[in-house]
């Protein structure tokens, strides 16, 4: 696959592609028949996601409205507390809190959320956006299933602009009304199977969906490419172990895709390794890997990078992608990533754009993964512990909301 056959891939899907859209799914079918051109079968796996439209978002300080989007499954409230701007969420910051709408500027996960609820605040504002950039997006901000667990609350998020003021003007007063339809609704995860020798196979994967202000090239039609990259070498040249393809959906709603396919114990019985890509081929920043596994996985990758001259920073941890189900599972696990300052290339907005990649790039980091994947792939015995590091393990159970790091 040539550079600009890469940069048509993503020129083909560059639209927004948020998790439980048609446009998703549209990208879905794009991926099934892509994959029909190396002779393989791809199968739409579906699964339930929490769906929601914001029919009605407000809020007022101190009886000025402010410009915001409500939180998708956040449910309906009309709201009316003081607000306070809680810089952080420790002990003597959340001791004036409780019954509060509190202004934050940072975002709001598993932890955080379990804080705000213990605290008893009345409901939460975030914010985005840049005050030396010219637009004015808000992003569209989800309450997630696994982090509310039933007990939700009032939100809304603003410009960072609006939030500025706000502090500025030591706002007394705020309302949040928030009104939303809600269903559950479907996305789905594309399967490509390439058998080998034994059952037990190594998972490719990468995430296919975007973010409601992205059209989603560098993160993550970039992995996607890879993918197919690699698909189209190993259709022509079958391994000792299986092969399999997983373009997963709705990832930046909180790894759904990655965790629907894992919760599977048969799925995941035979897998030996993951494989990962997220943001790759960007034509400015350095290359990444990271290794969910035994330190035993840096050396080997840091040790070939070597080999191949080919720069690469190697380290021990968790990446905030797809790799991360599959480490919850024990299988050892490298997400590959092509790191750029997000002045040089943006995510989960509007800059996230055609401009910033480079199909030479792409196809110089793919060879690379590829390299890497085929040792693992005619190996006779797995490389890797099927098991997690202490230190390891200690992450994902903070970052999957599991057991909170001391």
């Amino acid at each position: 696959m040539y550079p600009n056959e890469l940069m048509k891939i993503l020129e083909d899907n560059a639209y927004v592609r948020t998790g439980g859209s048609p446009e998703e799914l549209r990208c879905a079918h794009y991926l099934q028949d892509y994959v029909s051109k190396f002779g393989l079968n791809a199968q739409l796996q579906p699964f339930d996601v929490p769906m929601a439209k914001i029919t009605r978002a407000e809020l007022t300080v101190d009886g000025v409205s402010i410009p915001c989007t409500g939180y998708l499954g956040a449910g309906n409230y009309d709201v009316e507390a003081p607000i306070y701007y809680l810089r952080d969420t420790d002990p003597i910051s959340l001791a004036n809190a409780k019954g509060k709408l509190v202004l934050l500027d940072s975002f709001v996960g598993y932890w955080k959320y379990q804080d705000l609820l213990k605290a008893g605040v009345a409901g939460y504002i975030t914010c985005n956006g840049s005050l030396f950039l010219s637009d004015r997006d808000i992003d569209q901000k989800e309450q997630r299933t696994y982090v509310h667990q039933g007990n939700r609350m009032p939100a809304v998020n603003i410009h960072a602009e609006d939030a500025v003021k706000i502090v500025r003007s030591q706002g007394k007063l705020a309302r949040i009304v928030l009104e939303q339809e809600e269903w559950v609704g479907q996305s789905h995860n594309v399967v490509v199977d390439i058998p080998g020798e034994v059952e037990d196979y190594i998972a490719f994967t990468a995430h296919y969906d975007s973010t409601h202000l992205s059209i989603g090239v560098y993160d993550n039609l970039s992995g996607v490419a890879g993918l197919l990259y690699m698909a189209e070498y190993f259709a022509k040249n079958p391994q000792h172990y299986s092969l399999r393809f997983l373009f997963c959906g709705s990832e930046e709603r909180g790894l759904l895709g990655a965790k629907a396919y894992c919760a599977s114990e048969e799925n995941i019985q035979n897998c030996i390794l993951n494989i990962n890509l997220d943001m790759i081929g960007c034509l400015m920043g350095k290359f990444i890997s990271c290794v969910s596994a035994e330190e035993k996985m840096v050396h080997y990758i840091s040790a070939m990078s070597a080999e191949l001259g080919f720069q690469n920073d190697a380290y021990q941890g968790i990446y905030s992608s797809d790799s991360t189900p599959f480490a919850d599972k024990n299988v050892p696990a490298v997400s590959f990533a092509r790191n750029a300052l997000r002045s040089m290339a943006g995510y989960h907005d509007r800059y996230d754009i055609l401009d910033v990649m480079s199909g030479e790039q792409m196809q110089a980091d793919f060879e690379f993964v590829l390299a890497f994947a085929k040792r693992m792939a005619a190996a006779k015995h797995p490389l890797f512990a099927r098991e997690m590091p202490e230190n390891i393990r200690a992450k994902l159970d903070n970052y999957l909301g599991h057991k909170r790091m001391k």
